[in-house]
């Protein structure tokens, strides 16, 4: 598990930089009268998960997390069983942005992911999975004025457009 908390920090640290490159190809400041650039939300949070990389490599040198003191083999069966539930949910969740919309997918994906994996109470999931579309919401479609994939549930939202706008 040593090995392999290293490893994931490592690359992730390279995506982290090759994201930030790329996101300088359009604009990443201010725009008076427009708002953000183009590329100024995937650098800021590429930049941010750089962040979170450089401390993940930081706290395995100082062997401060559980997986930096373990000396199990790189991914055992149980690690590599979860590891193929999450890459399969997340699977599911981006086949489902196309069909039923980033509003209801993420919650789905939220709900099975803290109930199945993270095996958290029903009482913090439910207020999770019902405030996090609405604040993505108001933030992507409210605020930036950005417009984020409904798929068929797109006429679900006409009402809310009657009422702003």
């Amino acid at each position: 598990m040593r090995k392999a908390e290293l490893s994931m920090a490592i690359i992730m640290a390279l995506f982290s930089i090759y994201l930030m490159w790329k996101s300088t190809e359009l604009p990443i400041g201010w725009i008076p009268e427009e708002g953000p650039g183009g590329g100024a939300f995937s650098f800021w949070l590429s930049a941010g998960m750089l962040v979170c990389c450089i401390a993940m490599i930081v706290r395995w040198a100082r062997r401060i997390s559980p997986p930096s003191q373990s000396e199990e083999p790189f991914m055992d069966r149980e690690t590599f069983s979860i590891f193929l539930t999450v890459a399969g949910s997340l699977a599911v969740m981006i086949a489902l942005i196309h069909l039923i919309g980033v509003y209801f997918s993420v919650p789905l994906f939220m709900l099975f992911y803290m109930r199945y994996l993270g095996q958290h109470s029903w009482t913090l999931i439910l207020p999770l999975v019902v405030a996090t579309p609405i604040v993505t919401f108001l933030f992507f479609e409210m605020a930036l004025k950005k417009t984020l994939p409904k798929g068929f549930t797109e006429p679900l939202f006409y009402p809310i457009y009657d009422l702003i706008y």
